[in-house]
């Protein structure tokens, strides 16, 4: 059976970094300060801004917020940001996405400063994921899942690694960070031929495909971590749910995340941690 790496000790050890650069940043006069932008009232947006403000009280980061009205005029929405990138008092942003369709989202999420830019939904920022350059922050949950693999020790170098998704919030880029780490990465997508036989050849997966159960007993072998990054909610459990088959998954492989539990946990500390570091970089 396999091995469950669960989030919560990836998330309280980094907390624990985070506070303490915190309170190294209070006592020079920086107190890092993240502002929330929200456009309406999306249940899963309301659910996460909770879940980040219980996390950045824990670990002493001051959260602002500015909410929108669902149909809020593009222009208001980018000079709200303009003011936003001129305020020195804030130093990263964390803005829900998706946007209205009245809005174009590309415009929006670019007019944010990169250096404010805590999940990577700027290009200056996914350039910087691909040259390896501080040029913002990646996107939250692909840093999650490399801090996953150094919490438990997972060795990335010369590791073949399958990624099953090529989405701009996780396929790309944590396909780019994990070269950075020295793994041999495969991308497989929607239209890739043989992606069980592909992944089953795999040291390890990373599944972000956003289907839920897709990663089943044939796509794996014995000896392979599996990284599940999916959140799926499935009809036929009622529950929450991944893109692995955790039943049909863990009797064969070594190890694997749980969802919940796993990966998703993982995030919000991510963020509290981008929030400091742009704190700490704001003072070069």
């Amino acid at each position: 059976m396999a091995d469950i790496l669960k989030g919560k000790p990836v998330a309280d050890a980094i907390n624990e970094r985070t506070a303490a650069a915190v309170n190294e940043l209070k006592e020079k006069g920086v107190v890092p300060t993240l502002c929330i932008v929200r456009v309406g009232e999306r249940p899963d947006d309301l659910s996460y801004e909770n879940g980040a403000m219980k996390r950045a009280a824990a670990v002493g980061v001051e959260v602002v917020r500015r909410i929108f009205p669902a149909d809020v005029s593009e222009e208001e929405l980018v000079s709200a940001i303009d003011g936003i990138n001129a305020d020195p008092a804030i130093h990263g942003v964390l803005l829900f996405r998706p946007l209205p369709r009245h809005i174009n989202e590309a415009r929006v999420c670019n007019a944010l400063a990169p250096e404010k830019d805590m999940d990577g939904i700027t290009d200056m920022s996914m350039a910087g994921v691909y040259a390896q350059k501080k040029l913002g922050f990646p996107p939250c949950t692909a840093q999650a899942v490399i801090e996953l693999t150094d919490h438990y020790g997972i060795d990335l170098t010369g590791a073949n690694v399958t990624v099953i998704g090529r989405s701009l919030v996780i396929g790309k880029p944590v396909s780019m960070m994990l070269i950075k780490k020295n793994a041999t990465v495969t991308i497989c997508h929607t239209r890739t031929r043989g992606t069980a036989d592909i992944a089953r050849n795999a040291d390890i997966i990373v599944a972000a495909a956003g289907s839920a159960g897709m990663i089943e007993a044939e796509f794996v072998r014995e000896g392979q971590i599996v990284i599940d990054v999916g959140i799926n909610w499935s009809e036929e459990k009622q529950k929450i749910v991944g893109d692995v088959d955790l039943d049909a998954v863990s009797p064969i492989v070594s190890a694997v995340t749980p969802v919940p539990g796993g990966v998703g946990g993982v995030t919000t500390s991510v963020l509290m941690s981008h929030v400091a570091e742009a704190a700490r970089r704001s003072l070069e």
